[in-house]
């Protein structure tokens, strides 16, 4: 129990830290190598373990301490154990994604710890940025993110934000006129990480400029990229339009995305790629309505697959399908009336960033994130705003955070020293 409490007051403000660290490392004798030889009398396992039960934040900060306690934290089986012990009831640290003004910035805030430091936001250091300055956040899956260049769709990132690993992947095939939806993801069973592209094209030779309101794109090529692999594989068509924006919903090894309606076919359908076998498959649909209509989104609510649909007067209902891929086991588990944090009354139209900031929420006032471990919901507002909603109470709390950026987009983030062994 001593050593616990010896770590959890590691989690100090980081120029303290630094100003230890710098001590320690130039007194061979002083107390930093008696803790780490205190700690050397525990058991191996004993240590990771109770290293992995740690915020993602302490973490960090613990193996600057000494070159053993560094030694410790990259331990693959701690990285394991972290993974482990991230039950879905537990808080998430939460990524928040910036861009605007222009330069896009990454923050983080980790809502599992339990001192000074949950209420502020920090700066996260991307390490290719002067590469791909302008990024859209594909997907977060173990501890890991993978960013996509917005620019051009030509490059793309697997990323640890707490520990700065990151690799980029080879170049996949590229079409002069086109659209591309992606997919970040993890099957269990394979132990495989997978990028998945999904490119739709035209050929622009046969093509004039098009005053339509929006460009169709009839033809398709499907890209996946297995990490540790050398190369992009395709694997031909696909019969259906997604909607562009990355798959919101990793649930049992599959990706989720929601179909575009098409001329013959309006209802929209609930679509998943598995990939374990790497074939789309329609997932069954809640008996909600909405569905068929472009107000709602995908979300994944303690390992459950989930749908957040839009009601009139900024109403949001919250379909849960308790056993996957059987329809009637979907259920509406929350209803959430109405609400505008206090910061959002005033005029929204006097700063709001026009077409600069990429919004996939398509303009709705609410975004549904996760639930937090004391049953209530956390919410986002207008990407400017993180509200937690008390579904017994029926109660909002706007939630205050010490460099919120003022425009940001929130990517529920598991924390972790995960990273991927590749071959040199």
């Amino acid at each position: 129990m001593c050593v616990v409490n010896l770590l959890l007051t590691m989690d100090l403000d980081d120029e303290r830290v630094a100003k230890r660290r710098k001590t320690m490392l130039e007194d061979d004798r002083g107390v930093g190598q008696q803790t780490t030889t205190e700690m050397e009398t525990l058991p191996h396992e004993i240590i990771v373990d109770i290293l992995s039960r740690l915020p993602i934040t302490s973490l960090v900060q613990f193996k600057f301490v000494c070159k053993g306690w560094r030694a410790l934290a990259q331990d693959p089986l701690l990285a394991d154990m972290q993974l482990s012990w991230k039950a879905p009831t537990t808080n998430p640290c939460l990524i928040l994604h910036c861009d605007f003004p222009i330069r896009n910035q990454l923050y983080f805030v980790d809502l599992s710890v339990h001192n000074h430091d949950k209420d502020k936001v920090k700066r996260l250091y991307v390490p290719f940025q002067t590469s791909m300055p302008e990024f859209d956040v594909v997907g977060t899956c173990n501890g890991l993110l993978c960013l996509s260049d917005s620019l051009y769709n030509d490059a793309l990132y697997v990323y640890n934000p707490f520990t700065m690993d990151f690799m980029e992947l080879p170049k996949s095939r590229q079409y002069s006129d086109q659209e591309v939806v992606f997919g970040f993801g993890f099957h269990p069973k394979t132990k495989q990480y997978k990028v998945v592209k999904i490119v739709y094209y035209r050929n622009t030779s046969s093509s004039s400029y098009s005053r339509a309101r929006r460009v169709v794109y009839p033809q398709s090529d499907v890209q996946v990229f297995t990490l540790g692999t050398s190369a992009w594989r395709s694997l031909g068509k696909v019969a259906y339009q997604l909607i562009r924006r990355p798959s919101e919903a990793l649930v049992n090894g599959r990706l989720h995305w929601v179909s575009r309606p098409r001329r013959y076919y309006p209802a929209r359908r609930l679509m998943s790629f598995d990939l374990e076998d790497e074939q789309f498959r329609e997932v069954p649909k809640p008996d909600c309505g909405g569905l068929n209509r472009c107000n709602f989104h995908l979300c994944v609510l303690r390992g459950f697959l989930a749908a957040a649909v839009y009601g009139n007067y900024g109403k949001l209902e919250i379909w849960v399908m308790k056993d996957y891929n059987v329809k009637e086991s979907w259920i509406k588990e929350f209803s959430i009336g109405a609400y505008m944090p206090k910061c959002l009354k005033q005029n929204l139209v006097r700063d709001r960033p026009l077409k600069i900031w990429k919004n996939p929420s398509n303009g709705k006032v609410v975004r549904l994130l996760c639930l937090l471990d004391n049953g209530e919901i956390l919410l986002e507002y207008k990407n400017r705003v993180l509200v937690s909603y008390d579904p017994k109470k029926g109660k909002f709390t706007d939630l205050v955070f010490q460099g919120i950026p003022h425009w940001f987009q929130t990517v529920v983030h598991a924390g972790s020293f995960n990273w991927i062994n590749t071959p040199s």
